[in-house]
C-alpha cells in the first residue's frame, strides 16, 4: 500500500518522557546536523563540507560524526531520535538507497550501517519529502491544500503534500520532478536518461552546460552573478536556466493543479525566480492566468534539517 507520513509533534514520547530529536540534511555539497529540544526550539545547528569525493564509508563516518557531536548536547537521561533526509530513497523492500544523486550511496544500505555505526534506530527519508514536511508544518507552505515542495541545490528534487500528510508513494518516488526527463536529445543524468530536470535547473546541471558549450568551469554563483552584471555567456546561460525553470515547473503546474509552490535549496536565494522565472512559468503553463504562488521558503535554504529530526526514531 502507499506509504504516507504525517506531521507528527515532537513533545513527547510513549512513555511520556520528553525527546530532543536530531536531524542531519545531507546534500551534494555540505551536510547539515540540527538539534531540536524537547520544547521545540533550536538548540544547535551545524553545517559542513560532504565529503562526497572520498566516497561512501567517509560518508558514513561524517554522518554519524555529527550525530555524535549534537548528541553531546542533549541534557543526560533524555530521550533523543535520529533522522536523515537524504538525496534518494531507501528501497522498502531491500533497504538499499535508490536514485540518489550522491551516486556513491546507490545501492548501499546506508540506514543500516548508520544504525549500526550509532547502536540505535534512524529514521531516513527523502531530503525534498523532508523539506515540504518542515515547509507546510512551519513555513511558507503552512494552511494550503497541496503544496508541492521544491528542492533546487546541487541536484533538483520535489515532495507532495497534501492535506497536512507528505506523501511517498508505494515506491517512494512520488514528487521526484527532478527526473522527468523533459529533452530525450539533453544531457545525459547519472539516473540514465536524457534531458531530466535535474541536468537543466540544477547548480550541477547549470554548471556541466556552461562547461559543454563555453569550454570554462564557473560555478552557478559566478554565472548568477555575471549575468547580473551583463557578462554576454553568463547573461544567455542564466536566461535559459529562468526558461528551463518556467517550462519545467509550468508543465508540473498544469499536472498538479497545487495550491503552493515551495522552493527551497541554495537555488531558491536566487531573486529572479520569482520576479522573471515566474513569468516563464505562467507562459508555460496550461492556463491563461495562472495564480499559483511560488514561494521562498521561510525556514532557510535548507529547511530539509527540521523535517529529518521529525522523521527520527
Amino acid at each position: 500500500m502507499p506509504v504516507s507520513f504525517t506531521l507528527t509533534g515532537c513533545e513527547a514520547n510513549v512513555n511520556g518522557e520528553q525527546t530532543w530529536r536530531i536531524g542531519i540534511d545531507l546534500g551534494g555539497s555540505k551536510t547539515e546536523a540540527l538539534l531540536l529540544a524537547a520544547n521545540g526550539t533550536v538548540a544547535r545547528r551545524t553545517r559542513r563540507a560532504t565529503p562526497l569525493a572520498e566516497g561512501y564509508d567517509a560518508i558514513v563516518a561524517a554522518v554519524a560524526g555529527l550525530v555524535r557531536e549534537t548528541a553531546v548536547l542533549v541534557p543526560a537521561g533524555f530521550p533523543v531520535t535520529v533522522g536523515v533526509g537524504i538525496p534518494g530513497s531507501v528501497d522498502a523492500v531491500t533497504g538499499l538507497v535508490r536514485n540518489a544523486n550522491s551516486t556513491c550511496l546507490i545501492g548501499r544500505p546506508f540506514q543500516a550501517d548508520l544504525e549500526r555505526e550509532l547502536g540505535q534506530p534512524v529514521g531516513m527519508r527523502n531530503d525534498a519529502d523532508c523539506f515540504t514536511l518542515a515547509e507546510c508544518r512551519l513555513g511558507a507552505g503552512r494552511g494550503f491544500g497541496l503544496v508541492f515542495g521544491v528542492i533546487m541545490g546541487t541536484g533538483c528534487g520535489g515532495g507532495l503534500c497534501i492535506d497536512g500528510v507528505v506523501r511517498e508513494g508505494p515506491h517512494r518516488i512520488a514528487g521526484e520532478w527532478g527526473h522527468f526527463s523533459v529533452d530525450p536529445a539533453g544531457a545525459h543524468c547519472y539516473c540514465g536518461n536524457r534531458g531530466c530536470v535535474e541536468t537543466l535547473v540544477s547548480g550541477s546541471g547549470v554548471e556541466s552546460a556552461f562547461l559543454r558549450e563555453y569550454g570554462e568551469r564557473l560555478g552557478m554563483d559566478q554565472i548568477v552573478a555575471g549575468a547580473r552584471a551583463g557578462e554576454p555567456l553568463c547573461r544567455r546561460a542564466f536566461d535559459r536556466f529562468l526558461d528551463d525553470f518556467g517550462r519545467c515547473l509550468g508543465g508540473l503546474i498544469s499536472i498538479l493543479d497545487p495550491d503552493a509552490v515551495v522552493l527551497g535549496g541554495g537555488l531558491s536565494n536566487i531573486t529572479e525566480l520569482y520576479t522573471e522565472g515566474c513569468e516563464r512559468v505562467r507562459h508555460h503553463a496550461f492556463h491563461d492566468d495562472l495564480r499559483t504562488p511560488i514561494l521562498r521558503n521561510e525556514l532557510g535554504d535548507s529547511a530539509g534539517v527540521f523535517g529529518a529530526a521529525w522523521i527520527g526514531r
